[in-house]
């Protein structure tokens, strides 16, 4: 295993280094400063005229020509995404999000998200085992986002594999004939979402797609309109799902490896607010993004240039011994702690509230249904900064 994958799998001695660090730590690996603590990592969240988010989906791969070849066979151009764009641009892509994820929005999915859970459970619960990542995690969040897009619910999975292989694609060592595969599940993805995007153009419905459509595009949208609102919704497939699905394998890896833990929540599910933000904090989905420098800066006692490469540490910040009390330690009853898992500041996850609840009604259901879940193996985590997760959450029950 080359040292990125292994940094990747397990980046907390990395973080607890940098957090012992004069200053900043630059970590060749990353190619950046690392940012590692909780009032550092706050402080740069907070000053994006400082660091910018313009490389903040810049890939660790660069796909070969084959894998070029076959994205570009789908709707090609596109345009700033919200996670990348800075100032003016960020809010005018962030208000329609900001209005869809809204908590009245939200509290009208969890009659969907409910059914889709219970749903999902029967399809399993009479085997006595099962592949919790494939069967449930990557299900429900896909299902949730193709209904919020109002995509057929048949559709899913493309929006599934779509955003599964752009991670692998972006962020893995892969053979060609791996990488052609997973550029023909990327093109799919915006080949549905372009002949869906068509189609609200011509008949708005009340969902995201239509939205976006009268946020960024009022009228009819120029080819420069039209490229940038679905780079936005394949954006937004790939966040909004790869990052749930990460949040609930690893909220359910950690209570089933805490069998005390995971028994006080069956017999007390008072406590899964409470599970959810330890999840979040002590080993969040997203454990870092990319910032640049816009100008020169010092940053905990670091002299930085215009242009440097800054890693912000969501997962470190999470461990940092200054902001949390035995930061290493997984306690569903800890008081509520202010955590950053869900980033802080102009680009704090419009999704959040929508991210919980999706983790809600899961642990909800599978207390209730499935109180005598165990883990049938130690899974092994994904090598991956971006959704950190277990590779497969193998699960029995009597």
């Amino acid at each position: 295993m080359d040292g990125l994958a292994a940094l990747r799998r397990d980046p907390y001695p990395l973080y607890a280094e940098a957090q012992r660090a004069e200053g900043l730590l630059f970590v060749p690996e990353l190619d950046g400063w690392l940012v590692a603590r909780h009032a550092d990592v706050r402080e740069v969240l907070w000053t994006p005229e400082v660091f910018s988010s313009a490389n903040v989906l810049r890939p660790d791969m660069h796909p070969a020509p084959e894998a070029i070849a076959e994205m570009v066979k789908g709707p090609t151009g596109g345009g700033p995404v919200v996670v990348s764009a800075d100032g003016e641009a960020h809010l005018r892509l962030r208000a329609p999000l900001t209005r869809a994820f809204s908590g009245t929005r939200v509290g009208a999915l969890l009659p969907f998200i409910t059914e889709r859970a219970e749903a999902l459970v029967d399809s399993f619960i009479g085997d006595g085992r099962v592949e919790l990542m494939d069967r449930y995690a990557r299900r429900l969040p896909g299902e949730v986002i193709a209904h919020i897009y109002g995509l057929d619910p048949a559709d899913a999975d493309v929006a599934i594999q779509g955003s599964v292989q752009a991670e692998r694609l972006g962020f893995r060592q892969m053979s060609t004939d791996d990488q052609v595969a997973a550029a023909r599940d990327m093109a799919a993805l915006r080949t549905l979402l372009d002949a869906h995007l068509t189609d609200r153009l011509e008949r708005p419905r009340d969902d995201l797609v239509s939205e976006l459509i009268e946020a960024l595009a009022p009228g009819a949208p120029t080819p420069e309109d039209r490229g940038c609102i679905l780079s936005n919704l394949v954006n937004l497939v790939i966040a909004g799902h790869l990052t749930t699905t990460a949040l609930l394998g690893n909220a359910m890896m950690h209570l089933l490896s805490h069998r005390e833990q995971w028994e006080m929540l069956v017999a007390d599910p008072a406590l899964i607010p409470d599970a959810i933000e330890e999840a979040a904090r002590y080993d969040t989905a997203v454990q870092a993004f990319r910032r640049v420098t816009t100008r020169p800066t010092t940053l905990a006692g670091t002299e930085l240039p215009e242009g440097a490469s800054i890693v912000v540490g969501f997962g470190a910040a999470g461990r940092d011994g200054a902001a949390h009390e035995r930061p290493d330690e997984f306690d569903i009853t800890r008081a509520r702690e202010r955590h950053l898992a869900f980033g802080h500041g102009v680009h704090a996850c419009p999704g959040a509230q929508l991210a919980r609840e999706e983790l809600r009604v899961s642990l909800e259901t599978f207390a209730r249904r499935l109180p005598d879940l165990r883990l049938a193996e130690q899974p092994a985590m994904r090598p991956s900064l971006i959704d950190r997760s277990p590779e497969t959450l193998r699960l029995t029950w009597k």
